[in-house]
C-alpha cells in the first residue's frame, strides 16, 4: 500500500547477508499472524506470555515499528555516492533496539516525566526513534516524505515566529519528543496502529496470493473473459488491475505487476506507448478504491470514522464500479475509433477458472468476514491461511516450505514502507493535534471557500494533489482527512462523505501531472514520454474527480438514510454523466461526434452535476437525445 519503488530484491544480491533479512522478515510475519490468534488463547496458556501474548498498543506498537525499523534499515542500506556503510546500520539498529526497551519500559501511570520532563535517557531514546523513523522514510518512501515530517516537528517548534495566520505556541523539543513518543497521539499513533494490524495482516495476504499463483490465475482469467471484445488487452488490464489493486493495495506495485504482461499486449494490438501506459495506470489506481479491500486507506477510514469496515465496502461498491465502467467506457471508445480487433490469441475461461476454482475460497471467506464486520485483523490472518491451505488442494499448485517462506518474507518486506509512512503521518497528524494547526487550516479553507461546497472541494483536490507528490496515497489521505475533513463537514456533508471524499482524492497524485507516479512507471515499462503517459492516465482517471463531486451533491454512498433505490438513481445519473464526458473528450461514441454535439456534451454534463432535480431531469434528456442521435447517424453510416 505504498506508493514506492520496490527495492532490490536481497536474494538477487549477496551484499547484504539475505538470509538475516528472510529471518527477520518471516520472523516478523510471524509475530503478526499470531497477535489476533493469542487474543483466543486462555491466560496462562502460553509459555513467556509477557512477551508471546496478547499485546495491548502500548507494548505491540514500539515493537512493530522497532522490528520494521531493523529490517528496513538492511533492505535499504544506506548508501552515499554508491559507497554502503553496513556498520553504520548495525549501530542504528543496536541503538533502535535500547530505544525501543526503554519506550517499552516507560511508565506511562507516573507524573514525574509531566512535572519535571523526561529523563535524558528517555528523551535520547525518543529522539533515536523519531531520526532513525525518518530516515528510514527518506531510504525507503523518498526525501520529500521524510522532508514533511521534518517540517511539522520544526513548525512545532518554532510556529512562534511565523506570521499570525500560521502561528502557534513553540513547544521545546523534549515537549514534541514527549508527546510524539510517549503518548498515543504521535509517532505510535492510529496510522502506525493500522498499519501495524489491518494492513500488514492483508499486505501479507495479497503475498501468499502471489506466491501460490493464485495472483496469477486472476490475471489470466481477467484476459480470457475480456479477449473477445475489441481492445481485449486493455480491457483485461482493467479487470485485472481491479483484482489486483485491492489486494496489493500499492497503484505502483499493481501498473508494474500487470503492466509487465498487459502493456507489450497493448501496444501490440495498436495502442500508442503513452495510451497503454495511461490505462494501465489510471486502471491500477482504481485497485486503490475497489471492494472488498480498497488498500490501507480504508482501514483508516473505518478508524477515523468509527464505521463498522463491512459498511464502508457496501458503500464503497457503487462509486468504485461507476469508475471501472468509465476506465472501459475511454478504453472501448480508442479502440473502436482506432478500428482495433478483437485479440487473435486468447485463452479460453472455462480451464482458467475450474483450474484456480479453489483459490475462489479464501478470496470469498475474506470478503464475508469483512461483510459480517470481523476484525480485520483476524480476517486478514484468515485470509493467509485460507489461501496456503487452498494451495494445497490441487496438485499443480501445491506449494512447499520455502514457498511460504518466500510468502512471509514478501509480505514484511513489503509492509516496510507501508509502516514507515503511517509512522511519519503520525508525526504530521501529532503535530497538528498538539498544535492546533488542523482547526486553523478548517478555518482557512472555510473562509476561502466562502461557505461554496464547490470551492472547497477544489481546495482539497489541490491540497491532495501537492500531498500526494510526496507522500503514499495512505498517507495523503491522512494528513488531508485530520486538516480538511472538519471543513467538508462544515460546510455540510456527513463525515463518512467528506472521508470517503478524501480517501478518493488522495489517490488523484497517481494519475494527475506533474507527478503521477503510476503513470510514469506504466511508461517506464511502455518506452513511452512520462508526461505524455500522465495526460492519458488523466483523460482516463477523470473518474476521481467527477465521482467525488457527485458524492458531495447526490446520495452515492450507501447507508442507513440511502437506500439501493436511492444510490441506484445517484448511481444513472452519475452514470450518464460520465459517457457525456467521455463523448465530449474522445468525441466519438457509435460515431464521430461533431464539434457542437461535444458542447452540447459539455452542457449536459454540467446540467447533470447541478443538485436540483428539475435541472438535472433537463440534463439527463438533453444526454439520452444526444445518444440516440449518434446512434442513429452510425446506422446511417453503415
Amino acid at each position: 500500500m505504498s506508493e514506492t519503488p520496490q527495492p532490490a530484491d536481497p536474494e538477487l544480491s549477496p551484499r547484504r547477508w539475505p538470509w538475516v533479512i528472510t529471518l527477520l522478515a518471516a520472523l516478523l510475519s510471524l509475530f503478526q499472524l499470531w497477535q489476533p490468534l493469542a487474543g483466543f488463547v486462555p491466560p496462562g496458556a502460553v509459555p513467556f506470555e509477557a512477551v508471546l501474548g496478547m499485546q495491548p498498543a502500548v507494548y505491540f506498537r514500539p515493537v512493530h515499528l522497532c522490528w520494521i525499523l531493523c529490517l528496513g534499515l538492511w533492505i535499504y542500506p544506506l548508501q552515499i555516492r554508491g559507497a554502503k556503510y553496513p556498520w553504520v546500520d548495525l549501530l542504528v539498529c543496536l541503538l533502535v533496539l535500547w530505544a525501543t526497551l526503554r519506550i517499552l519500559r516507560f511508565d506511562y501511570s507516573g507524573i514525574e516525566h509531566l512535572l519535571n520532563g523526561l529523563s535524558q535517557p528517555d528523551f535520547v531514546a525518543g529522539l533515536i526513534i523519531v531520526a532513525a523513523t525518518l530516515e528510514l522514510a527518506r531510504r525507503s518512501i523518498g526525501p520529500v516524505m521524510c522532508g514533511i515530517g521534518l517540517v511539522f516537528i520544526v513548525y512545532a517548534a518554532f510556529g512562534n515566529v511565523l506570521p499570525d495566520v500560521l502561528a502557534t505556541r513553540g513547544f521545546s523539543f523534549e515537549r514534541i519528543i514527549r508527546f510524539q513518543v510517549f503518548t498515543g497521539a504521535g509517532l505510535y499513533g492510529a496510522p502506525l496502529g493500522i498499519a501495524a494490524g489491518a494492513v500488514f495482516s492483508f499486505v501479507l495476504f495479497g503475498a501468499f496470493l502471489q506466491v501460490t499463483g493464485a495472483g496469477k490465475m486472476l490475471i489470466d482469467l481477467s484476459f480470457a473473459a475480456a479477449g473477445k471484445s475489441k481492445g481485449g488487452p486493455a480491457k483485461a488490464s482493467v479487470l485485472a488491475s481491479a483484482a489486483m489493486g485491492s489486494i496489493s493495495g500499492s497503484a505502483i506495485a499493481n501498473t508494474v505487476t500487470t503492466g509487465a504482461l498487459t502493456i507489450p499486449m497493448m501496444k501490440k494490438l495498436g495502442y500508442k506507448p503513452a495510451q497503454a501506459a495511461g490505462i494501465e495506470a489510471a486502471a491500477s489506481t482504481g485497485g486503490q478504491i475497489m471492494p472488498p479491500i480498497m488498500g490501507a486507506g480504508a482501514f483508516v477510514m473505518a478508524e477515523f470514522t468509527k464505521t463498522p469496515y463491512g459498511d464502508i465496502v457496501w458503500m464503497a461498491l457503487v462509486p468504485a464500479l461507476l469508475y471501472f465502467f468509465s476506465v472501459l467506457l475511454y478504453v472501448h471508445l480508442m479502440a473502436t475509433k482506432a478500428g482495433f480487433v478483437a485479440a487473435t490469441e486468447r485463452p479460453e475461461v472455462l480451464p482458467i477458472f475450474l483450474n484456480g476454482l479453489h483459490f475462489f475460497l479464501p478470496l470469498a471467506l475474506i470478503t464475508v468476514l469483512l461483510l459480517q464486520n470481523y476484525s480485520p485483523l483476524l480476517v486478514g490472518a484468515a485470509g493467509c491461511a485460507a489461501v496456503v491451505v487452498a494451495s494445497l488442494l490441487r496438485t499443480h499448485t501445491r506449494i512447499g516450505f520455502s514457498d511460504i517462506v518466500a510468502g512471509l518474507r514478501q509480505g514484511a518486506t513489503l509492509a516496510v514502507p507501508i509502516s514507515v509512512a503511517c509512522a511519519v503521518a503520525g508525526i504530521v497528524v501529532g503535530t497538528i493535534g498538539q498544535t492546533g494547526v488542523g482547526l486553523q487550516f478548517t478555518e482557512s479553507v472555510v473562509s476561502l471557500s466562502d461557505g461554496r461546497l464547490w470551492l472547497a472541494l477544489l481546495l482539497v483536490a489541490i491540497a491532495a494533489l501537492v500531498l500526494g507528490m510526496g507522500l503514499p496515497a495512505t498517507a495523503a489521505y491522512i494528513v488531508l482527512a485530520v486538516m480538511t475533513g472538519p471543513a467538508l463537514q462544515e460546510l455540510g456533508l456527513a463525515l463518512i462523505t467528506a472521508h470517503m471524499i478524501i480517501f478518493w482524492l488522495a489517490q488523484s497524485s497517481n494519475v494527475t501531472p506533474p507527478i503521477a507516479l503510476a503513470a510514469f512507471a506504466g511508461a517506464g515499462i511502455a518506452g513511452a514520454q512520462p508526461m505524455a503517459s500522465a495526460v492519458s492516465a488523466l483523460k482516463l482517471a477523470n473518474g476521481l474527480f467527477v465521482i467525488p463531486l457527485m458524492m458531495a451533491y447526490a446520495p452515492l454512498l450507501l447507508t442507513d438514510t440511502q437506500g439501493w433505490p436511492i444510490v441506484v438513481l445517484a448511481g444513472a445519473v452519475t452514470l450518464l454523466l460520465i459517457v457525456m464526458l467521455a463523448m465530449a473528450l474522445e468525441g466519438f461514441m457509435w460515431a464521430t461526434v461533431p464539434g457542437y454535439l461535444r458542447l452540447a456534451a459539455v452542457l449536459s454534463a454540467g446540467l447533470l452535476v447541478w443538485p436540483e432535480a428539475t435541472v438535472r431531469s433537463i440534463g439527463a434528456v438533453l444526454a439520452v437525445v444526444l445518444l440516440v442521435l449518434n446512434w442513429l447517424g452510425a446506422r446511417r453510416s453503415v
